[in-house]
């Protein structure tokens, strides 16, 4: 698997193999990588005939109080396990190859109406660095489809948005989340749990699905079900950001009868922050 890290030698080697009839998907990353993270090269090699990863770890979707000097990083390791997934080529930039003019005072892409609710209201500028450095990626790598977890389901409806509203010519396809076999999600920060959190986490995970058990069960008080989670993880000694009922489709507020929803929760165990969802085909009242 080569290993590129300018701008120009990734356009010339996608050049290349549109030239020869292959279709290219892409997955990006910020390394770190686990079996969540291969599960969607897996994916995109099922959706194109090349796959081209990404490991780069964006500034500026990191807040001035947040982990972007501490994040886990490991490239050697991160190279092997692509390439055991399929990856075709791995695209690991240097900060100044994104951001030429730095990261200050750039250009930057704000998808309205979904950057500054659930995780846009306790990371504030998160999905404006999101959304920039996805639609940079897109436009670099010029590739037929992108796969995106499910686990930062929040992120997702993100950047289908603004793919959509850009009309960028690229296919959006989400991926189911990856557990570890106590159900917890995967996820890079999970390094940060200490063993005595680690053991608590899937709490996160149980309370969705106690929740979820009530929304098919017949309840509609959206608010009572979000106060009765986030009550269950305090007491077991989360202190949760947010639990949200919402349209699965934009993240609006639902109705009685809405169908198709997402619960989502992002709390803190110790110093860690852990996000969750869990998606509910609700039928009415």
């Amino acid at each position: 698997m080569e290993v590129l890290s300018q701008i120009a030698e990734l356009r010339r080697q996608v050049a290349d193999w549109r030239a020869a009839g292959l279709t290219v998907g892409l997955v990006p990353t910020m390394g770190s990588l686990h079996a969540g993270h291969l599960s969607l090269v897996r994916c995109a090699g099922a959706a194109a005939d090349r796959v081209i990863a990404t490991v780069f770890v964006n500034p500026t979707q990191f807040g001035p109080n947040e982990d972007f000097e501490r994040y886990p990083r490991n490239l050697g390791r991160d190279r092997e396990l692509l390439a055991g997934a399929g990856a075709s080529l791995l695209f690991a930039p240097a900060v100044a190859e994104i951001y030429p003019g730095g990261t200050v005072g750039g250009t930057t892409v704000e998808v309205t109406g979904l950057a500054d609710i659930l995780e846009g209201r306790f990371r504030p500028g998160h999905f404006a660095g999101v959304a920039t450095v996805v639609t940079k990626l897109l436009n670099i790598a010029q590739v037929d489809v992108a796969v995106f977890g499910e686990k930062d389901f929040q992120q997702l409806v993100v950047i289908r948005r603004l793919v959509r509203d850009l009309c960028l010519p690229v296919r959006i396809v989400g991926a189911p989340i990856v557990r570890d076999v106590d159900g917890l999600a995967l996820s890079s920060r999970n390094v940060y749990l200490s063993p005595a959190e680690r053991a608590l986490a899937p709490t996160l995970q149980r309370t969705l699905q106690a929740t979820r058990a009530r929304v098919l069960a017949g309840e509609r008080g959206w608010e009572q079900l979000e106060s009765g989670a986030l009550e269950a993880l305090t007491q077991a000694g989360f202190v949760p950001d947010y639990v949200a009922i919402r349209r699965a489709a934009d993240l609006g507020a639902p109705a009685a009868d809405e169908a198709e929803l997402v619960i989502l929760v992002a709390a803190r165990l110790g110093t860690t922050r852990l996000i969750d969802n869990l998606r509910v085909e609700a039928v009415s009242a």
